[in-house]
C-alpha cells in the first residue's frame, strides 16, 4: 500500500500552550503583521509567545509604548545559548524561505509543526497568507491542518585537529627539529540538522575542487569542478535546482547529489536511496583546500584527513500546508519559478463543411 502524500494530518494530544514566533529580522514591513499576530496569540488565544531576543531589539518595537504590555509576557531566548527544544509545541514563521531553513537550525532534534507565512521575496516553503491570519492560526491550534514531513540530513563533520607551533628556521622554541609545522593532537567532531543542502565548494580558490565521494563505504566518483551539492526533496527546489537537477516533491524519500559546474560532459545529478550514508573527503592529491556549509550558515575549511559524513535524519520538520501536500508544492513550482509557463499553441481553425 502506497501511502496517499495528502492523508497526513496534524493532530493534537493536548491543546497547544507555547508557540515560538520567528520574524525576519531588519525588515520594517514586518512590524505591523508581528505585532498583529502577538497580540492575537497572546489576548485572544492566552498562549505563552517565544520570540528571540535580538527581534524584540529593533528599535521600532523597543520604543512602541502601546506594544509594551504584550511584550512583558513574551519569554525570550538567544540562539546557541538558551535551549528551548521541549518548550515550544508549535512554530509560526514571519517572512521568506529563510525564515523557515533558521527554524529548522533552532532544533536539533525533533521540530514541532511549523506554521510559515509568506512575507519574504520567494516563497516557495511558506504556503500562508498573512490576510486571513487569524482563522487559520485559529485552524491550527485546533489540530485540523494536513502536513508535509520534510526530510532533513544529518551531518557529521570530523576534523583532524591540528596545533601550531612555533617554528624559527625549522627548530621549535623546545630546540627539537620539526619536520611538519602542524602537530596532530585528536579530532573535532561537528553534527548539524541540515533542511535544504550541504554544500561543498573550492572556496577562494581558483583550481577546481577535487573531492572524493563516497556511497555507504564504497567511491563512487570523484568530483572535479567547482564543487557538490547534497539536498534533500525540500532542497532540490533550491540552489540544486540552479545547478541543473531535477525538482523533487518533498514526500519523495531520496538524497540528490549534483554537482556544481563539473569539468565532465557526462556527470549528471543523481538520485540514491533515503538512509544509506555519503561521506565527501579531500582527494589525497587535492591541489587546495574545500570549504562546505549548511544551509548557507557554518561555512568552514575542509582540509586533507577531515570528512563530512551525510544521511537522512530521523527528525524531520512538519511543515504544516495550506491546502495539502501536492496542491501547495505544484502551486509554489507555478508561483515562485514560473514552472511550464508558456503561451499556449493555437489549434487548428475548423474548416466549414461548404
Amino acid at each position: 500500500h502506497i501511502q496517499d502524500p495528502a492523508s497526513q494530518r496534524l493532530t493534537w494530544n493536548k491543546p497547544p500552550k507555547s508557540v515560538l514566533v520567528i520574524k525576519k529580522i531588519r525588515d520594517a514591513s514586518l512590524l505591523q503583521p508581528f505585532k498583529e499576530l502577538c497580540v492575537y496569540l497572546t489576548e485572544e488565544n492566552n498562549m505563552i509567545v517565544y520570540v528571540e531576543k535580538k527581534v524584540l531589539e529593533d528599535p521600532a518595537i523597543a520604543n512602541d509604548e502601546n506594544f509594551g504590555p504584550v511584550k512583558k509576557k513574551f519569554c525570550t531566548f538567544r540562539e546557541d545559548y538558551d535551549d528551548i527544544s521541549n518548550q515550544i509545541d508549535f512554530i509560526i514563521c514571519l517572512g521568506g524561505d529563510g525564515t523557515l531553513l533558521y527554524a529548522s537550525s533552532l532544533f536539533q532534534g525533533s521540530v514541532p509543526p511549523v506554521m510559515a507565512f509568506h512575507l519574504g521575496s520567494l516563497g516557495f516553503l511558506t504556503p500562508f497568507n498573512f490576510e486571513n491570519f487569524q482563522s487559520q492560526v485559529t485552524q491550527v491550534i485546533e489540530g485540523n491542518a494536513a502536513l508535509v514531513l520534510r526530510s532533513r540530513l544529518k551531518v557529521k563533520v570530523v576534523k583532524e585537529h591540528r596545533e601550531k607551533s612555533t617554528v624559527q628556521n625549522g627548530i621549535e622554541e623546545n630546540g627539537v627539529v620539526s619536520a611538519n609545522l602542524e602537530k596532530e593532537v585528536g579530532k573535532q567532531i561537528m553534527q548539524y540538522q541540515v533542511l535544504n543542502e550541504v554544500v561543498v565548494d573550492r572556496g577562494p580558490s581558483s583550481y577546481l575542487s577535487n573531492v572524493d565521494v563516497f556511497l555507504d563505504g564504497h567511491l563512487i566518483t570523484t568530483v572535479q569542478g567547482d564543487g557538490v551539492i547534497v539536498s534533500t526533496p525540500t532542497g532540490s527546489t533550491a540552489y540544486a535546482a540552479a545547478a541543473g537537477a531535477s525538482m523533487i516533491h518533498p514526500n519523495v524519500p531520496a538524497i540528490m547529489i549534483t554537482p556544481i559546474c563539473p569539468h565532465s560532459l557526462s556527470f549528471r545529478p543523481i538520485v540514491v536511496p533515503a538512509g544509506v550514508e555519503l561521506k565527501i573527503m579531500l582527494s589525497p592529491d587535492a591541489r587546495n583546500t574545500a570549504w562546505v556549509s549548511f544551509d548557507g550558515r557554518k561555512r568552514q575549511e575542509i582540509c586533507h584527513g577531515d570528512s563530512i559524513s551525510i544521511t537522512t535524519s530521523c527528525y524531520p520538520l512538519p511543515s504544516i500546508c495550506f491546502r495539502d501536500p501536492v496542491s501547495d508544492w505544484f502551486e509554489s513550482l507555478a508561483q515562485c519559478l514560473h514552472w511550464n509557463v508558456r503561451k499556449k499553441q493555437n489549434n487548428f481553425a475548423v474548416e466549414e463543411e461548404e
